[in-house]
């Protein structure tokens, strides 16, 4: 399976057509070079700039899923009453709603306002809310908070997926989206760890061990909302609007590399004929279809697994907090490996599959092995796979479409169905399972044999579709020389 290209065909001239559409008809190769070295090194100056503030914004997601799996294991559920029924269950459910119910809205927001203010906004308000979680005493005020983190979060996700796919190449994506990921996992992982600590300083103050990991992470949110405003760049053909950021030969340089590989860097005027006429797309719904899938098993192990290393493994409530940041860190290395083919070779599908059975392998042995050990490894792989095919699935997206309104339409589509894989994934792990959780291993096993099926569907209708294009048959995303990704 290959990449597709923005382009005139596969070439004549030996060249591929990726290198045809870079080199252009009037540049000498001299002058390609020269060009080529300038492009690389505002890539590099974007990628500083840009992933790494967006792998931390990226992060807070998981860092409110980090504090309250934690939690859950400290007294927090029989202080706020949170341990009856499944009420639990439900103030994870109630956050995913009330996100996914503001998620293309927010997202055509980044578009309208600009991203230093929305996300430097969202952030701050995001570190407030969980900041004054820390001084709740219901169950019900707990409800409230995780509908409004719920609306603050809900355009981060799809605003950076937006924001990072108009800055780059199709072939760059997957690594960039894998820096996200990263920054994520990281994130987490050492939330984890501050959540541990932060659990020892129970009865100080007179707050609990789980206020303080609400107040302390609150906190630094605010701080990083704050420091957003300044560090985060603008869409390519607004980069002046950006604090010290590219000159203006260097926002050329930035904008007419995009423009090559894909024709799309200015939008069209807005209007909601545009945005709506979007959703007519098939595509949108099968990438979307994927990414419920996906987040059926990142939901029941980001806010369960502390509980799983608990309740199904027999740890103490500490160790659950500290064993649960590992697989985070390990997830890193399978991301950036994954990530470097995928960009390298030019695949997605591939990737995703091999992603796929990697998940399928590790809940196997979460599900079915008898030894601990076996069975904690199993978490390392089902981990590294989901985080891995996150970024993946991702660029999948992102290099088969065109238009800044269509990115910011799927980008919208695909986290809103992502949230809704989280509602579901926040009820296959069932307490009364433990230690074996049956439910959850079967659903999430099942979930990334489908994820394989509608890749390979895609596959077939990808390889038609750029058969045609090179045929002269075809104007595929309504640009001319585009060819799908697969």
């Amino acid at each position: 399976m290959s990449v597709g290209s923005f382009g005139s065909g596969d070439g004549h001239d030996g060249t591929t057509s990726t290198e045809t559409a870079l080199t252009g008809d009037d540049e000498s190769p001299e002058e390609t070079k020269v060009r080529l070295r300038e492009e690389k090194r505002i890539r590099l100056k974007v990628d500083f700039r840009l992933c790494t503030i967006a792998g931390i914004l990226c992060s807070l997601n998981l860092l409110d899923s980090g504090i309250i799996s934690s939690a859950a294991v400290t007294s927090m559920l029989h202080d706020l009453g949170l341990d009856h029924g499944n009420r639990y269950s439900i103030s994870i459910l109630i956050f995913t709603v009330a996100s996914v119910c503001f998620q293309l809205p927010a997202t055509l927001a980044v578009r309208i306002m600009g991203p230093r203010f929305f996300f430097a906004f969202v952030t701050f308000c995001f570190g407030l809310i969980t900041l004054c979680t820390a001084f709740i005493h219901t169950w019900k005020q707990m409800i409230l908070m995780r509908v409004l983190l719920g609306i603050s979060m809900s355009g981060i996700y799809p605003g950076l997926a937006l924001l990072i796919s108009s800055w780059y190449r199709r072939e760059e994506l997957q690594l960039r989206f894998a820096f996200l990921q990263v920054g994520e996992v990281i994130v987490l992982a050492t939330g984890g760890i501050a959540n541990y600590g932060l659990n020892h300083l129970n009865g100080h103050g007179g707050l609990k061990g789980w206020q303080w990991m609400y107040l302390v992470q609150g906190l630094i949110a605010c701080i990083i909302g704050i420091v957003t405003y300044w560090w985060i760049v603008d869409f390519p053909e607004r980069s002046d609007q950006s604090f010290y950021f590219l000159s203006q030969e260097e926002a050329r340089v930035a904008t007419s590399r995009i423009q090559r590989d894909r024709g799309d860097v200015v939008p069209a005027p807005f209007s909601w004929t545009e945005i709506l006429r979007h959703f007519l797309d098939p595509k949108i719904y099968g990438f979307a279809a994927s990414f419920f899938l996906l987040n059926l098993v990142s939901t029941s192990l980001s806010y369960f697994l502390p509980i799983i290393l608990q309740n199904g493994m027999g740890f103490s409530s500490n160790k659950a907090i500290l064993l649960s940041a590992p697989p985070y860190y390990y997830a890193a290395i399978p991301v950036i490996l994954s990530s470097r083919i995928g960009d390298k070779y030019r695949l997605r599908g591939p990737v995703i599959t091999f992603n796929s059975l990697c998940l399928i392998a590790g809940f196997g042995m979460l599900g079915f092995a008898d030894q601990v050990t076996v069975r904690y490894v199993g978490t390392y792989l089902a981990t590294g796979a989901y985080v891995s095919n996150w970024a993946a699935l991702n660029s999948y997206q992102a290099s088969n479409i065109t238009g800044q309104w269509k990115r910011a339409v799927t980008a919208a589509a695909v986290t809103a169905c992502n949230g809704l894989g989280g509602v579901a994934g926040s009820f296959i792990v069932r307490q009364q399972e433990a230690p074996r959780y049956l439910t959850a291993v079967w659903v999430s096993i099942g979930s990334h044999i489908f994820i394989i099926g509608i890749v390979a569907a895609f596959s077939i209708f990808f390889y038609i579709a750029n058969s045609r294009q090179r045929q002269g048959r075809k104007i595929i995303e309504e640009t001319e020389g585009f060819q799908y990704t697969y």
